[in-house]
Order: C-alpha cells, then sequence, then structure tokens
C-alpha cells in the first residue's frame, strides 16, 4: 500500500473514533437534556442534573469540533459536500448548541422565564440528538451527488426512512447514555426515575437496532459481506444483554461502560460497511466520494499527523483528568447552576 494510502486509511479511522469520542461523552450532555423534563421534577433535582454535566460538557464538544476540522483538513472535498449540502439541517444543530449552552445560565439568574429556558434547554438537546443520526444516515445510505461531488438534493431528500431510523436510534442512544450517566452521578427518586429511563430507552434501542439493520442490509449492497460489521453487532447486543443485570445490580459504572460500548460498536458497524467511502452517490457509484478521491496531498496528511500524535494525548489526558476530578456523586448544593 503507498504511503498517502496508509495516511488515508489512518484518518478514516481516527476522524471515526474522535466522532465516536464526541458520541459517547456529549452523548451523555444531550441525553440528560431529553431526559430533563421526565426525571427532574423539583427545582433540587434539576439543579443536581445541571450540575452533573456543568463541568464537563464544554471539554465534550473539544471532540466534535476537533473530529470536523480534523475532516476539513483531510477531507476537504467532503466537509464541503457535507456542510453545502446539509446547511440548514447543521446550521439547526449549531442554533441548538448554542441555545442548549446558554440556556442553564440564563436561567440561573432569569428565575422569572425560568421555565422557558428549561424548554430552550430540551430543545437544544432533542434537536442535535436525532439530527446528528439523520445526517450520519444520510452519508451512509447515500445521496444525490453531481461529477463536481456537489450534493443535487433538497432538504425533504433528507428525510427518507432510512436516515430518520437512524436518527431515532441516535436518539434512543443518547437518551440510554444520558440516563447511565444520570444513575452514576445521582441519589434517591432522581437515581430511580434515571434507571427506569435507561431501561425504556434499552428497549427502544433494541428494537429500533433491528428495524435499521434489516433495512440497511436491503438498502446497502454488500453490507451483508462486511466480516467486522457482524463483529460490531454482536458487540452492541452483548453489551445490551448486560446492561439490564448491571442496573439490577446496582453496578452503575459497568452500566455506563456498556452504553458507551452500544454506542461505540454503532459507530464500529458505520465504518465497516461505509469504507472506503465518506459520502455515498446514490445512483451512480463512481461519483461517490472515498478516502481515495477526495482527501488532501501527501504533505497535508503528513503535517496533519504529527500534529495530530502532538495533540490528542493533551485531549485524552485533560479529559481524564477531569472526569477524575469531578468523579463520585454530585447535590443540588454545590457547584454553579
Amino acid at each position: 500500500m503507498a504511503p498517502i494510502d496508509v495516511l488515508r486509511v489512518a484518518w478514516y479511522g481516527l476522524i471515526g473514533l474522535l466522532f465516536a469520542g464526541y458520541s459517547i461523552l456529549d452523548g451523555f450532555d444531550l441525553g440528560i437534556g431529553v431526559l430533563f423534563p421526565f426525571i427532574a421534577r423539583t427545582e433540587e433535582e434539576k439543579r443536581t442534573l445541571l450540575r452533573s454535566i456543568a463541568p464537563v460538557w464544554d471539554g465534550n464538544e473539544v471532540w466534535l469540533l476537533t473530529g470536523g476540522g480534523a475532516l476539513f483538513a483531510a477531507f476537504p472535498q467532503v466537509y464541503a459536500t457535507v456542510f453545502s449540502g446539509f446547511y440548514l439541517a447543521l446550521m439547526l444543530v449549531l442554533w441548538a448548541l448554542i441555545l442548549r449552552a446558554v440556556a442553564p445560565e440564563f436561567r440561573a439568574h432569569d428565575a422569572r422565564r425560568a421555565r422557558f429556558w428549561e424548554g430552550a434547554f430540551v430543545a437544544g438537546s432533542v434537536l442535535p440528538a436525532v439530527l446528528f443520526g439523520v445526517a450520519l444516515g444520510n452519508v451512509v445510505a447515500g445521496v444525490p451527488l453531481n461529477g463536481s461531488g456537489e450534493y443535487t438534493g433538497g432538504f425533504l431528500t433528507l428525510l427518507r426512512p432510512l436516515p430518520m431510523v437512524i436518527g431515532l436510534l441516535g436518539l434512543a442512544a443518547f437518551v440510554m447514555q444520558g440516563g447511565t450517566y444520570a444513575a452514576l452521578k445521582t441519589e434517591g427518586a432522581l437515581h430511580r426515575r434515571a434507571v427506569k429511563a435507561v431501561r425504556l430507552a434499552r428497549i427502544a434501542f433494541v428494537a429500533l437496532f433491528v428495524l435499521c439493520g434489516g433495512m440497511t442490509l436491503r438498502a446497502i449492497p454488500g453490507a451483508a459481506a462486511r466480516p467486522l460489521a457482524w463483529v460490531a453487532a454482536a458487540a452492541v447486543l452483548v453489551a445490551l444483554a448486560l446492561l439490564g443485570p448491571a442496573l439490577r445490580r446496582g453496578r452503575h459504572h459497568a452500566a455506563f461502560w456498556l452504553s458507551s460500548t452500544a454506542f461505540l460498536g454503532l459507530w464500529a458497524i458505520v465504518g465497516a460497511i461505509h469504507f472506503p467511502n465518506l459520502v455515498r452517490a446514490t445512483g451512480a457509484a463512481e461519483l461517490s466520494l472515498t478516502i481515495y478521491n477526495s482527501s488532501s496531498g501527501l504533505l497535508t496528511l503528513k503535517v496533519m499527523t504529527v500534529i495530530a500524535l502532538l495533540g490528542m494525548p493533551i485531549v485524552v489526558g485533560y479529559t481524564v483528568y477531569v472526569y477524575r476530578a469531578f468523579r463520585g456523586k454530585v447535590s443540588a448544593e454545590e457547584g454553579p447552576y
């Protein structure tokens, strides 16, 4: 394999790993936002939930920014196609993330409109939780592209059955991730409602996972011939099977890691059935954007690899430090909000 192809494959894997890391870490932030009106019933419980994510959620979003930056530098054609073709959906995600970030601050200082800011926090969590999956579903299922690699569909083109089901599967995964984190960080009635939410999200996850698998095998020729996808699917099912007993035995750290494993397994399935494509074209396979026809040059990939080797240990080290520093249960009396 030529050196540039080695780097292309490496960056395909690294970008997938960055987005998977974002899904696992910021996934519980988004999940807690979705669960907020259902499991937090008193002012104390609401403050406890917000304080459980307050020290870490800004850092979690670094993974999304890093993944987006890596995609831009390693595969600029893909970045241009996705961001221009999915412009409206991505603008909705951006505004939702901004709204979600400021809502807890305003809620803490604007008591008269606290309910409004709670609604903004929930809406700002639900929209990205669904739209991230819909966007990924379109990339995997394929979108209409012209000979220049430009998206030629409209907004409604993105709302097809398979991407929508993947979007709902993503929502279930985010809720399950948020519920396991809330169970890990809280106590009392709030803790019990979080555990119940995880059980319901797990049922929805399994149903949508099976439905999504069947639709994917039918829609994408050759998907069934990827052994790594089957291994990853088995890992997802094993993690989901073990999650229930872990909750019953009160092993909430294990439950969180099992939920994270299921999330990581979803990304592994996508990576396995999608390789070497980055954006699949519907109709004409030769129009698809792959790691081979849309990457930067060898020098750029080399420079980026050096930067990644220097920068990634810092990002990982900072993440580990923050979670160790703020480990343990939280209460309404400590921290901001």
